[in-house]
């Protein structure tokens, strides 16, 4: 069954190379995905698969009845690109400035879209299959928005699935895990606010802001070190620091902004974070005769698979691969995906693809300029999703 679904997929490479690339050359970022989105509805329905768009402004769903009744599954892929700007030199480079494809959703959904063209010419499966694909998971919670407007209600089903390829994993291989797969991702500010004054002559009149900052930066990871239990996982990080003036240091400004994120898998553990970030900072700011107004952004949960969902996928992938070839307990990551909102919603799972190991082979980070999609990888990735398909509704 293996080499008899691959070999099939094989016939489809050099198209399945082409949309890849065409759609790295025209990355769209989030909510923007229109000529994207545009080239999977005629794809789709190309191959005979009832499509319907404009789901979360720019989300296409294909829908796919097998043979015979059955269930339905959700088979999901990401549309948008990111703002960075390409490394130079690439055949199929971004055309577009300060955006490309750094995150591989160029090659999730053409992988997705191989599957369904495979599908479409092979249903002998009971049930139906939706094909997702989402805009905006770079931030914008585009799963988030697609399940607000209703997307299990329109296209009823009993679980979804999603696939994402991983840099420094082999290709030929494949990771998951059921429980907390990834990370939460918050956005936290915190606002400090004194009188400011002269740093020189008037430093002792002023209430400076930037002393509760400065302890508050270091009191941060207190958080990590005695309030998270030793043996679950949180993150607190600062990216930005502003306040004052580059032109006038010898002012102490009456305002300092300090930005950051926070991580963890847990709602209790995000609970914690939020109000011992709160606390602190009022804190420190109090004792300085300061104030400090705090702003806790929610973005995206922990993404948690479920435990008989993570069992069929890694099934899946080892009837393409062999068992050898999967992780089912692979670590959990710190990064975050949008895909958990549609884990809250129905029970699924979520699969890594190896991109490679080695640099100019798909082993270059993601969300950076030099990465880029190992095409290497389309046809394993699309007879992932055939073989997912064969064990949720039975033999194509």
């Amino acid at each position: 069954m293996r080499s008899a679904i691959l070999e099939r997929l094989k016939g489809y490479e050099p198209d399945l190379i082409s949309i890849r690339r065409e759609i790295h050359s025209h990355p769209e970022t989030g909510f923007e995905e229109v000529r994207t989105a545009k080239l999977m509805a005629e794809r789709l329905r190309g191959w005979g698969i009832d499509v319907a768009e404009g789901i979360a402004r720019t989300g296409v769903v294909g829908s796919l009845k097998g043979t015979r009744a059955g269930r339905a599954i959700g088979l999901r892929a990401d549309l948008d690109a990111l703002h960075i700007q390409e490394v130079p030199g690439r055949m199929h480079g971004s055309t577009i400035p300060g955006k490309m494809h750094a995150c591989g959703h160029d090659g999730h959904t053409t992988m997705l879209l191989g599957a369904a063209r495979y599908l479409a010419e092979h249903p002998e499966f009971c049930g139906t299959v939706h094909f997702i694909f989402q805009p905006a998971e770079e931030g914008l919670g585009g799963g988030r928005v697609m399940v607000e407007e209703g997307l299990f209600e329109r296209f009823p089903l009993d679980a979804v699935y999603s696939l994402h390829n991983m840099p420094g994993l082999a290709a030929g291989r494949f990771a998951t895990r059921s429980g907390g797969f990834m990370a939460s991702s918050d956005t936290w500010t915190v606002t400090f606010r004194g009188t400011g004054g002269h740093g020189g002559a008037g430093a002792h009149l002023s209430t400076d802001a930037t002393i509760p900052q400065a302890h508050f930066v270091l009191g941060l990871q207190t958080i990590i070190g005695r309030n998270v239990p030793a043996i679950e996982t949180g993150v607190l990080s600062v990216g930005y620091i502003a306040g004052g003036a580059h032109g006038s240091p010898n002012i102490i400004p009456a305002e300092v902004v300090v930005r950051g994120t926070a991580r963890c898998y847990k709602p209790e553990i995000r609970d914690l974070l939020e109000r011992r970030l709160t606390e602190l900072a009022q804190a420190f700011a109090a004792a300085h005769g300061c104030s400090a107004e705090v702003e806790y952004q929610r973005n995206y949960p922990p993404l948690v698979t479920h435990a008989e969902q993570t069992r069929i996928a890694a099934a899946a992938a080892a009837a393409i691969v062999g068992a050898e070839n999967v992780d089912d307990e692979a670590p959990p990551l710190t990064g975050s995906e949008d895909f958990s909102f549609m884990l809250q919603a129905r029970p699924g799972g979520m699969m890594l693809i190896g991109n490679g190991i080695e640099t100019k082979r798909g082993g270059d980070k993601l969300h950076t300029p030099l990465y880029d999609f190992n095409d290497a990888i389309l046809t394993l990735g699309a007879g992932y999703w055939v073989s997912l398909v064969q064990q949720e509704l039975g033999a194509t």
